[in-house]
C-alpha cells in the first residue's frame, strides 16, 4: 500500500473516532445532566410533598390525641357518657318518684258528740304514692281511729264503757301550692273504704300473775258491739317543711295536716248482743289532725 493513501485512511480512522468518542461523551453527558435534573425535580416534589403529608399526619395524629386526651382516664367518652346519662336519668325512673309517709295525732268529732255519735281519740296513718310532679302526687293510705263512744250512748245499752274503731283505704291527690320552697302549703283529700266498729265494755274480773304471786283483777271485755262497712270522704290541707339534706337534696319533709272526714255511716237502732237498745244517726264526722314525716 502507498504511503499516501495509507495516510488518507489513517486520517479517516482518527476522525471517525473522533467523532465516535464525541457522540458518546455527548450521550453520557446528556444522559447523566437528564437523570440530575429528574433527581432534582424529584427530590424539589417529593421533599415538600413528604414533609407536608408527614405535617398533615402529625396534625391527625395530634387532633385524635387532643381530643382523647380531653377526656380524662376516669370519664366515658360522649357517646358513653350519652349512654350513661340515660341510664343515670333510667335509675331516677319509677323509684326516684316514689314517696312514703307515717304520722300519727288526734281527731275531735265534728258538729257534735250527740251528732256524730263519737268522741275524742287518736289515729295512726301510713301510705305510698307516687310523684307525678313536683306539684301533684297521689298517695295511698291505710288510717286507723280509735275514739271513744259519748257517756249518753253507752247508758242506753246499760253498758260500763265503749269505744269505737275505724279503720281505712283511701286514695288521696296531693297538690303542693309552693313545690320548691322550704315551706310549703298543700290541699289534699280523697275517696276511699271504711269499716267502722262500734264496741260496748263491761269489766270483768280476771286472774292475773307476777313472778312472785297471782291476784284477781279487772279488764274491759267487750260485751256488745255492732259495724258497718261503707264509703267515706275527706278534704283538707297541710303545711310542710323540707329537711335539706347533705346536698340540699333530700326528700325528706315533715308534715301537720288538718282534714274533714265524713265517714258514710248509716243510722241504726240495735240491741247490740242483748245490751239495751240505741239508736245512731247517719254519717261519722271528725276532724282528723296528723303530724307525720314523708319521704
Amino acid at each position: 500500500m502507498s504511503t499516501p493513501r495509507w495516510m488518507s485512511l489513517l486520517r479517516h480512522s482518527s476522525l471517525f473516532g473522533a467523532v465516535v468518542l464525541f457522540a458518546v461523551g455527548s450521550a453520557c453527558a446528556q444522559s447523566e445532566s437528564t437523570h440530575n435534573s429528574s433527581s432534582t425535580e424529584s427530590s424539589s416534589i417529593s421533599g415538600p410533598s413528604s414533609s407536608l403529608f408527614n405535617a398533615f399526619v402529625a396534625g391527625e395524629s395530634d387532633s385524635s390525641s387532643s381530643s382523647s386526651d380531653t377526656a380524662s382516664p376516669g370519664e366515658p367518652s360522649s357517646g358513653s357518657g350519652a349512654a350513661a346519662g340515660g341510664q343515670s336519668s333510667g335509675g331516677h325512673g319509677v323509684i326516684h318518684h316514689l314517696t312514703f309517709e307515717a304520722g300519727g295525732g288526734a281527731n275531735p268529732p265534728a258538729g257534735g258528740t250527740q251528732q256524730s255519735y263519737i268522741t275524742w281519740g287518736g289515729n295512726f296513718t301510713v301510705g305510698g304514692g307516687y310523684h307525678f310532679t313536683d306539684r301533684f302526687s297521689t298517695l295511698l293510705e291505710y288510717q286507723f281511729i280509735d275514739d271513744k263512744l259519748p257517756g249518753a250512748l253507752i247508758a242506753e245499752t246499760g253498758a260500763n264503757g265503749g269505744d269505737a274503731h275505724i279503720w281505712s283505704f283511701s286514695l288521696d291527690p296531693v297538690v303542693d301550692l309552693v313545690p320548691k320552697a322550704t315551706n310549703d302549703l298543700y290541699v289534699t283529700g280523697g275517696f276511699g273504704f271504711y269499716r267502722k266498729v262500734t264496741n260496748f265494755t263491761d269489766p270483768e274480773e280476771t286472774e292475773y300473775c307476777s313472778y312472785y304471786y297471782c291476784g284477781i283483777g279487772t279488764v274491759n271485755e267487750v260485751v256488745g258491739h255492732f259495724s258497718s262497712n261503707q264509703g267515706g270522704w275527706s278534704l283538707g290541707g297541710g303545711y310542710i317543711h323540707r329537711l335539706g339534706g347533705l346536698y340540699g337534696d333530700s326528700k325528706t319533709k315533715l308534715f301537720a295536716e288538718v282534714r274533714y272526714l265524713d265517714v258514710l255511716t248509716p243510722a241504726e237502732t240495735t240491741q247490740p248482743n242483748g245490751l239495751g237498745t240505741t239508736t245512731v244517726t247517719a254519717d261519722t264526722k271528725l276532724i282528723p289532725i296528723t303530724l307525720g314525716v314523708r319521704w
